[in-house]
């Protein structure tokens, strides 16, 4: 019973990550350009404010939006101009520490950018690549990459991947010639649409080390002393079920010695009324 009530203890510490609040980016994009605005929302109809956008840059340390980048206006975040500094990862996160969304991971790069998905897209739904080049007004011819092997070439300079799967998960470039190439971006599928075809609408899976990374420490702290007690608690009752054994073996060795010498007394009450017969 103890042990039930210390793994109950255990699931709802875990549940203070739960993804009930989602990070919006807008333009919805994993990369874009130098000094172009963007903006963060955090999304929760049970709790609309309350929220904190954070980030963990690729150069530098884990900050709140208004901490030295950033204007934040309640539980959104806007960066006015936009640098290669500003490239990382992004999530919401409560208040008190308890509850996080979701990461996302925003690349500011140029001259030429990727235009790809920034959440994860749904199993079946058709998802469409754009190669955007900062200098030119119309869509020029591109070629597009996965995991560096050469996919087509697009003279519109987008490519549409129709029915998405698992296998379409990969990274993803693209090259414009005379203008550059873009950074990767990673394309994730997840899931199994329920919505109408042609629908976008998806709720992002949570990533392990994003998890681990931005757990709260008093969770972090109270999980290890409640696992110390479960393992503790495991051990002292694997002694005393030990112990109990060997009682128990003592107990039927009396049994078995107090049976044999019932057992003499027995015969001799035979023997005495054998001879009384005769």
């Amino acid at each position: 019973m103890e042990e039930e009530l210390l793994l109950l203890i255990l699931i709802s510490l875990l549940s203070c990550t739960t993804n009930q609040v989602r990070l919006t980016v807008s333009p919805s994009s994993s990369q874009i350009f130098k000094r172009e605005s963007v903006s963060l929302s955090c999304e929760d109809e049970d709790r609309p404010d309350g929220w904190t956008v954070r980030r963990n840059p690729t150069k530098g340390e884990v900050s709140q939006c208004g901490g030295g980048w950033g204007r934040s206006d309640g539980s959104s975040c806007t960066i006015e101009f936009a640098f290669p500094v500003d490239s990382g990862s992004y999530w919401c996160e409560s208040s008190d520490g308890s509850t996080i969304s979701s990461m996302i991971n925003l690349t500011v790069s140029g001259p030429v950018i990727l235009q790809s998905p920034v959440l994860p897209v749904m199993e079946g739904d058709d998802v469409t690549l754009t190669c955007r080049t900062e200098t030119a007004t119309s869509n020029l011819p591109a070629d597009f990459y996965k995991d560096g092997s050469f996919i087509r070439t697009e003279p519109a300079g987008h490519m549409t991947i129709h029915h998405v799967s698992r296998s379409d998960e990969g990274q993803y470039k693209c090259i414009m010639s005379g203008h550059g190439e873009s950074p990767s971006s990673w394309i994730s599928v997840t899931g199994t649409t329920s919505t109408t075809p042609g629908s976008t609408t998806s709720t992002p899976p949570s990533d392990p080390p994003a998890f681990l990374f931005i757990l709260p420490p008093v969770c972090v702290v109270v999980l290890l002393v409640l696992l110390v007690l479960l393992v503790r608690r495991c051990v002292h009752r694997k002694h005393e079920d030990t112990y109990s054994v060997v009682v128990y073996s003592s107990v039927r060795s009396e049994d078995i010695s107090s049976g044999q010498s019932a057992y003499r007394p027995i015969r001799k009450r035979r023997n005495q009324k054998s001879s009384t017969a005769q």
